[in-house]
């Protein structure tokens, strides 16, 4: 089964008067994992698809939904696949990838059949990000054998961190999609600081291996009008071309950033000093 929503953007002006309860309807994606369910939620942010897959009891089938307008759902599209749970499996037209927890697929547009699987008790839960594609690159798994790894922060300032870039043009050629995986070491609980914009693209962000009972607070906004949502494991944000992404936990976590929009260049960004910020 697949289930599917639709987000419009904001304006940055508009989204300064938003409360709590707007902040998080426009922003917040909290449905991401069901059992035996394809959760999507389509942004207008570069039309942008952010989901979770988690099949338990069967095979699930990767389908077109109605905003795409095509027949099937990579006909104009690409997809970046992490998987956050137990060992799983994807087949793309026949063509099989086992993933275990923290590794990556890239498919590139054109591919008809993809089927998600678990390969254990323990569910395996594909995080995917989605966007439009006009050229066609091969499909390319993605381990830490391969990916490309910086280790970064100090803990003087609890931002010791293990950045894994996985889905980026440096080892998989893509049209668009960029995607990551960012752990914080023990005792480190900031990510991206000193928060940053970029006008040339927009970004979700993704949290999980977040302790229970604990929770993270992830700053957006202009950087002169800042807001706040606080989150759950296994839950993402949507990231404005306008907004700052940034976050703190009351424990350590690990987090996934996915992007799209004018260029694949990791580096580009605007940076905002921490005492810039408010």
């Amino acid at each position: 089964m697949t289930n599917f929503n639709f987000r419009y953007a904001s304006h940055p002006i508009d989204a300064r008067k938003y409360d709590t309860t707007q902040i998080r309807e426009h922003f917040l994606i909290d449905n991401l994992f069901s059992k035996d369910e394809i959760n999507l939620t389509y942004s207008m942010y570069d039309r942008y698809i952010v989901g979770g897959i988690m099949p338990v009891s069967k095979v699930l089938k990767l389908e077109t939904i109605p905003y795409l307008k095509s027949e099937n759902f990579l006909d104009r599209r690409e997809i970046g696949i992490v998987n956050v749970g137990g060992k799983g499996k994807v087949a793309v037209d026949g063509q099989v990838f086992e993933l275990n927890k923290k590794e990556a697929l890239y498919i590139g547009s054109g591919s008809v059949e993809v089927l998600f699987s678990s390969l254990e008790e323990n569910p395996a839960l594909f995080y995917v990000n989605s966007a439009p594609a006009h050229k066609k690159f091969p499909t390319k798994k993605v381990n830490k054998e391969n990916a490309e790894i910086v280790h970064m922060g100090d803990e003087k300032y609890a931002n010791k961190r293990i950045i894994n870039k996985l889905i980026v043009n440096s080892v998989v050629e893509t049209c668009q999609v960029q995607m990551g995986l960012t752990e914080l070491l023990q005792g480190n609980v900031w990510n991206t600081m000193p928060a940053h914009t970029h006008n040339r693209r927009m970004e979700a962000y993704f949290y999980f291996d977040l302790e229970e009972g604990q929770t993270i607070a992830h700053f957006m906004g202009e950087p002169e009008h800042t807001r706040h949502i606080f989150l759950e494991n296994n839950q993402a944000v949507l990231s404005p071309e306008w907004s700052i992404h940034s976050g703190s936990g009351t424990s350590n976590y690990s987090f996934i950033w996915g992007m799209a929009g004018e260029n694949l260049d990791y580096g580009d960004m605007d940076i905002v000093a921490p005492n810039k910020l408010k």
